[in-house]
């Protein structure tokens, strides 16, 4: 009967079936082998000439078949074990390795704890760089890509700053983009290059901020800062990162509408947003917080993201807004704000009262609060302040050397001068030994010039260029805050340096300004390590407005809590997993050197 030859013989099928299955297998397998060549040739043949083929030639190859499943029979049982281990292993060490190639699992837990993270991994390699340099001329043009020394050395840190910069820690170079999506542009280059980034707009931060610790590359807003939109109807405004405060008050103005928060001077919107900052105006109409509509962000991958729409109010979803004021550029990087406005004062006007102690100057703070006085804001300069400010020049006027409350006061003109006589009761009630209000705008300007000339008057006092200021700022509530501050201005008369206290005690925060050189950097460290161990002992916050950056990063735990930090520093891993943005700052993404841990 006619069998092609390419299919398995009788012999070939009845010996499979007396061995094990496995070894069946192998055997049809193999005999399949053997004749796929002859089986090609046989193709070219006619039907006829397979039909006779001799019978010999093909039990002839059935036996050396038959002979081949044989000797492996007659293998020892070792050598068939060794085979198999064999195999056994080096199937084992492939599959481990194509499991190792496999992401890793996405975590269960609520929060990361710095003991379970990788610390990041950044390409800074030069041919990274240089390669990165050739994308970013593309998407800006050269004249806005800058590698010159002088803007690298100016966007590593500041001579205000708290926190004094290593010598390796600057970018490698400095763009200037102009648009929203020049911006989502940039972030998809160093996204896929895996390169840091940190953002600048006006620079005035004092906690080093925009300190460049993971080198790579800086983004500065100068370039865009305009007023993209003003409603004057609804009470609000669309602006860029890198307008400035000052700026955007004088543009609203002319319509009579009026931004509150104010900082220090030539601090930018971007930077305001990021530190979630206040003013002298805090008491009165709150921080930046309670100002932001809604943010237009660029996020770690370059995703351009809206947080919101215009209305005074919306519960819809989370509230990105507030998530990303205060974020210090650590989850995203702001292109637009969004801000409320409201109704510039009818009148204002300004007083100012000394007294003979801090503790009497913060008891008459504590008295206006409790007596629910609507004023604007209340500022307090210390003796070494005004001292300073009298020494600097920095003023058109000489001012009394002991510790001084400045009142600001708006509303209708009759409302604002029951505000001015209510509060010089008050002050002579608490020790009082002066008190002076404006009578007019070039009067109130000169009677407020001290208190916005603080930072730069104590700079100025510096015995050698080599010197250093370090500017702090601690909040606690209302009711201890003659306590703090007492407390504060006795350690720092201890430390032999010259420092002073100012700050918006109106909301309970106030700021130490300490001169100080590389020799005393150690004494300057523990007075504001005790400053904000007590603020946190009251129940209070280890920074009211300046941010924490890089210096109060460590402190964040006592005030809130690890397993609150470990939140935190959940957050920031969702919005930026390769911590691109502003890597280091508000929380640690890699454990401190034994010289950075601070006993508690």
């Amino acid at each position: 009967m006619f069998r092609p030859s390419s299919y398995p013989s009788r012999a070939v099928l009845q010996a499979a079936r007396s061995r094990p299955a496995r070894h069946s297998y192998v055997a049809i397998q193999r005999h399949f082998g053997a004749s796929a060549q002859h089986h090609k040739e046989e193709k070219t043949r006619s039907f006829k000439g397979q039909l006779y083929e001799s019978t010999q030639q093909r039990l002839k190859r059935e036996r050396a078949e038959q002979e081949r499943f044989a000797r492996y029979q007659t293998q020892s049982p070792g050598g068939r074990y060794a085979a198999l281990l064999f195999a056994l292993v080096f199937f084992s060490t492939g599959g481990y390795y194509l499991g190792s190639l496999k992401p890793a699992a996405l975590p269960t837990s609520s929060t990361t704890s710095l003991s379970d993270i990788e610390p990041p991994r950044h390409n800074t390699s030069s041919s990274n760089l240089q390669a990165a340099w050739a994308d970013f001329v593309e998407i800006l043009g050269k004249d806005n890509v800058s590698t010159d020394e002088f803007d690298l050395d100016t966007h590593s840190g500041s001579e205000w700053s708290s926190y004094s910069r290593k010598e390796n820690e600057k970018p490698f170079l400095v763009l200037y983009p102009s648009t929203t999506e020049e911006v989502s542009r940039i972030m998809k280059v160093c996204h896929q290059r895996v390169i840091p980034v940190t953002a600048y707009s006006g620079g005035t931060s004092l906690e080093g901020h925009f300190s460049a610790t993971r080198g790579g590359v800086c983004i500065d807003f100068r370039r865009m800062h305009r007023i993209l939109a003003l409603h004057k109807h609804d009470l609000d405004v669309v602006v860029q990162p890198a307008l400035g405060w000052e700026e955007l008050n004088e543009e609203l103005a002319k319509d009579g509408l009026f931004f509150p928060p104010d900082p220090g001077p030539g601090a930018m919107i971007g930077g305001m947003v990021g530190t979630g900052c206040s003013g002298t105006n805090a008491y009165r109409y709150g921080t930046m917080r309670e100002w932001v509509l809604s943010l237009t962000v660029v996020l770690a991958d370059g995703t351009i993201i809206k947080t919101k729409q215009r209305p005074r109010k919306s519960s819809a979803g989370y509230d990105l807004t507030k998530m990303f004021i205060g974020s210090e550029g650590t989850l995203g990087l702001v292109t637009e704000a969004t801000l409320k406005l409201t109704v510039k004062p009818k009148s204002q006007s300004v007083a100012v009262a000394s007294f003979p102690t801090i503790h009497d100057a913060a008891q008459c703070v504590t008295r206006v609060v409790e007596e629910g006085v609507p004023v604007a804001g209340v500022e307090i300069l210390d003796d070494v302040q005004m001292r300073c400010i009298n020494a600097s020049k920095t003023t058109s006027r000489q001012w009394k050397e002991s510790p001084t409350l400045f009142f600001k006061f708006t509303g209708t003109p009759v409302g604002v001068k029951e505000q001015i006589s209510i509060v010089q009761k008050l002050a002579k009630s608490t020790a009082g030994q002066s008190f002076e209000f404006a009578r007019g705008e070039e009067e109130m300007q000169e009677l407020w010039s001290a208190r916005k000339e603080a930072l730069w008057s104590v700079m100025a006092m510096k015995r050698d260029p080599q010197d250093h200021v370090w500017t702090t700022d601690v909040a606690v509530p209302i009711s201890k805050l003659p306590d703090i501050i007492e407390a504060t201005k006795q350690d720092m008369a201890q430390s032999g340096l010259l420092a002073g206290i100012c700050g918006h005690v109106g909301d309970g925060n106030f700021h130490a300004i300490i001169l100080f050189n590389d020799k005393e950097k150690k004494v300057a460290e523990e007075v504001v390590h005790r400053m904000v161990k007590r603020a946190v002992e009251m129940e209070g916050t280890v920074t009211g407005e300046h941010g924490v950056g890089l210096i109060k990063r460590d402190y964040l735990e006592h005030e809130v809590g690890e397993t609150t930090v470990d939140a935190m520093r959940r957050l920031k891993l969702a919005f930026d997993p390769l911590c691109l943005l502003n890597c280091d700052k508000v929380v640690r993404v890699e454990p401190p050197k034994p010289e950075e841990s601070k006993k508690w």
